[in-house]
């Protein structure tokens, strides 16, 4: 079963069973998610799950078909993007070509309506923030993708918007250069304390960038969580497959308490799962809870600190079931732990 809702008692940006269609296509389903201040959260999925319209949902470029956005208590539902209090950044930089950065970075500004002292006063500003001081005269071709990214970056940040908006703005970089910015992005996130929401379908991104992470699959969110509750206590077998390395073997409810799997007999917490039904483990080796095999077999299945969550699935014969070994440094488990930024 999906999870559509999270969030605390004070919100910044708040989704209320938010649907896009285009046709018969369903992009976002029924979506509720409340999104704190100061806060950087990840839209993490796999291509066609529905992060990338949610995300232009909440800028007002794609008008959703149902549903309500609130931003800062003021609701945004029907605003034009023109109207919202945003800066984005996309994945392509959409720099324009003609323009030195100096005059990118202050377009925003210059449409306001600004004077020039204080225009230049603010991109000066922001080129240091960003780190590419002495830039301006600069064109975009003039510089790598990296330093047009930052340029980006900069022009989003330059009005001073409440949220910021990343639709995958590292993933047209190189793998040196993508690892350097996510600290950067990150820092400067912090320094600012401006809330923004990030897309990516890259795991390792995710995990070492953002405060909570929103996975979503087929238009609906699967969980939100922190990293380490996304990556330890996976709330479905999707979120469990798609964020890490888990070993997959078939098996079904042998009885109360008992999970057959192969020639094993597993004692675990069935729930209310009947005799015969199918069964998907998800186990987690930071928890306590353990799922023990009754065999003296040397199977990599035995775990003394393994946690499981007993999912329903079809058909009822056989059940595919998630195993980790007991130590969290064993080979047997999630292939490794990014850290956090």
């Amino acid at each position: 079963m999906a999870q559509n809702a999270t969030g605390g008692s004070e919100s910044f940006l708040r989704i209320e069973r938010l649907t896009k269609r285009f046709g018969s296509f369903t992009a976002l389903d029924g979506v509720d998610l409340e999104i704190r201040p100061r806060e950087f959260v990840c839209f993490l999925g796999p291509s066609g799950c529905g992060k990338t319209t949610l995300l232009r949902a909440i800028a007002g470029l794609d008008a959703q078909s149902e549903g309500r956005i609130w931003q800062a208590g003021r609701e945004i539902s029907s605003l034009p993007p023109s109207e919202r209090d945003f800066g984005i950044v996309f994945q392509s930089y959409a720099l324009f070509p003609n323009l030195s950065v100096r005059d990118n970075v202050g377009y925003g500004l210059r449409s306001r309506g600004q004077g020039r002292a204080a225009i230049d006063a603010r991109v000066d500003e922001l080129l240091e923030l960003v780190g590419l001081p002495g830039s301006g005269s600069k064109y975009p071709s003039q510089l790598s993708g990296g330093q047009q990214q930052r340029v980006a970056l900069a022009r989003a940040l330059a009005t001073s918007p409440g949220l910021l908006l990343l639709d995958e703005p590292l993933s047209a970089l190189d793998a040196r250069v993508r690892a350097r910015l996510r600290h950067e992005v990150r820092g400067l996130q912090r320094r600012l304390g401006i809330t923004t929401i990030m897309v990516t379908h890259d795991q390792e991104e995710a995990l070492t960038m953002a405060d909570r992470i929103v996975v979503m699959n087929h238009g609906t969110i699967e969980q939100v969580g922190t990293p380490q509750e996304v990556y330890g206590r996976p709330a479905t077998p999707f979120v469990a497959d798609f964020v890490g390395t888990m070993n997959f073997l078939d098996g079904h409810v042998a009885g109360p308490g008992r999970v057959a799997l192969g020639g094993l007999a597993l004692a675990c917490d069935t729930g209310t799962i009947a005799q015969g039904q199918a069964w998907t483990a998800c186990p987690c080796a930071a928890s306590r809870r353990a799922c023990r095999t009754r065999s003296r077999s040397r199977s990599p299945i035995s775990s003394s600190s393994a946690r499981s969550c007993a999912r329903r699935s079809s058909p009822p014969a056989a059940a595919r079931a998630c195993s980790a070994t007991s130590p969290p440094t064993s080979s047997a488990t999630r292939a490794s732990r990014p850290a956090r930024a």
